[in-house]
């Protein structure tokens, strides 16, 4: 009898041997991964990009290859009988409503039994979303004159707390010295000892010269044993300290300026388009540096630093002067962030609108103060209309390379947009 086989190799691995099929399996599923990346940027706070993700795939996306029987040759089935029904029956619907079969159940959060799901680490997470994007001009700034230390070994010492005693090497030490020191009076004391046994032994051992002669000698053995009981079994000079020296670790750190309009022509829609743009870089610059500071900055006629609460959910009236926010900019840089010892990006959303007489200030300000400090800045509109604002930052693209500036009224297009300012050179967008 010949039946049809299936053979799929389900082997389990075991500690840190499944890397490989782990990261054949994110890249057949890549397509849903990336999907689910991107749906949890929507869900999260700046701030709380650094953790994994829960990546739910349908059961029909997923598939296992399979050996089976071709078409054609002689095959034998056994097929099962019953003792219910014969030819011609009409067999009735499954009573209760519940269905044999193991379908998937109806939820309200989205999975299902049908759903594979697996988490997405916080490495795989960003790799999966910067994958194929880089920063521009990642020349990062070595901070010289407030430099980290880190604590490191650096041997033994013969001082130090009890805490750090190291038993070891202190009874190392103090064996070490107790041969040493007892060595010589060791030898004499083993030639005295069979000097000894020769004198005892002797057929004259009775003459009071020899007998003079075995006082002497034992005399000098007690001595002897006496000496090396007193050196002592640990010394306070045996005692060795584990040392530990602070050196100096050259690290990098950056500073993220967000700044956007918040004024009456800037609505809820338009500040989370903000808001997603926001998050993808401060996720972007933690894959680069070890430290990020956020710096948020609002405003309208005027110009504050906040909170991220009130950065995206204070609502303002008024119109519209941008250069009070580049000004607060470089007063804030100069103050707390110098350029020597940081790295500066700058992201600025808007929806172009501006007080006419105002966007050429904001040219000559970006181009004067702000750019010579940055390592890159982005500018994002999130409006299609093209007014001064734009107008006048389109003169600073074409000379400055560190400068960009893209547009975003839907969802859909932030992370295009984003993929575009950061791509690596030479790569699709």
């Amino acid at each position: 009898m010949t039946g049809l086989q299936q053979i799929i190799d389900r082997r389990l691995s075991g500690k840190n041997k499944s890397i490989g099929n782990r990261e054949r399996f994110l890249r057949r599923y890549k397509d849903q991964i990336r999907e689910a990346v991107r749906r949890a940027v929507d869900k999260r706070g700046i701030r709380d990009m650094e953790r994994g993700e829960d990546v739910h795939i349908p059961k029909r996306d997923l598939s296992e290859p399979v050996f089976s029987h071709g078409e054609g040759g002689i095959r034998e089935v056994v097929r099962p009988g019953n003792t219910e029904h014969i030819k011609g029956d009409r067999i009735g619907k499954p009573q209760g409503g519940q269905g044999g079969g193991g379908g998937s159940q109806a939820s309200d959060s989205g999975e299902g039994e049908d759903d594979f799901v697996f988490h997405l680490s916080k490495e795989e997470f960003m790799q999966v979303f910067f994958e194929d994007l880089a920063l521009p001009n990642l020349a990062r700034t070595t901070l010289a004159e407030t430099p980290e230390y880190k604590t490191v070994r650096a041997g033994y010492v013969t001082d130090g707390t009890p805490t750090n005693l190291h038993v070891v090497r202190s009874m190392r030490g103090a064996l070490g010295r107790r041969i040493a020191l007892g060595m010589e009076k060791r030898r004499e004391l083993h030639e005295l000892e069979a000097r000894l046994q020769t004198l005892t032994q002797e057929e004259d051992a009775r003459k009071p010269e020899v007998q003079a002669l075995i006082a002497e000698t034992e005399a000098r053995i007690v001595l002897l044993r006496q000496r090396l009981s007193n050196i002592p079994f640990l010394d306070p000079i045996d005692l060795r300290f584990r040392n530990r020296i602070k050196v100096p670790q050259p690290t990098t750190r950056a500073v993220m300026f967000c700044l956007m309009d918040v004024s009456g022509s800037m609505d809820e829609s338009r500040k989370d388009l903000a808001k997603r743009f926001f998050i993808l870089l401060y996720l972007f610059l933690t894959r680069h540096y070890e430290k990020i500071d956020v710096v948020f900055i609002r405003h309208h006629t005027q110009a504050q630093e906040v909170d991220e609460q009130n950065f995206f959910h204070a609502t303002e009236t008024g119109g519209t002067v941008v250069s009070s926010a580049l000004v607060l900019m470089e007063e804030i840089i100069r103050a707390r962030y110098p350029s020597g010892d940081w790295n500066i990006y700058g992201a600025q959303a808007s929806d172009g609108d501006n007080w006419h007489h105002d966007s050429g200030r904001c040219r000559e300000l970006l181009a004067d103060k702000i750019l010579p400090l940055c390592r890159y800045y982005a500018y994002v509109q999130v409006a299609e209309a093209e007014q001064n604002l734009w107008e006048e930052y389109a003169k600073l693209e074409e000379d400055v390379p560190h400068f960009a500036m893209r547009k975003a009224v839907e969802v859909a297009q932030i992370y295009p947009v984003f993929r575009d300012l950061f791509k690596k050179e030479g790569a699709a967008a």
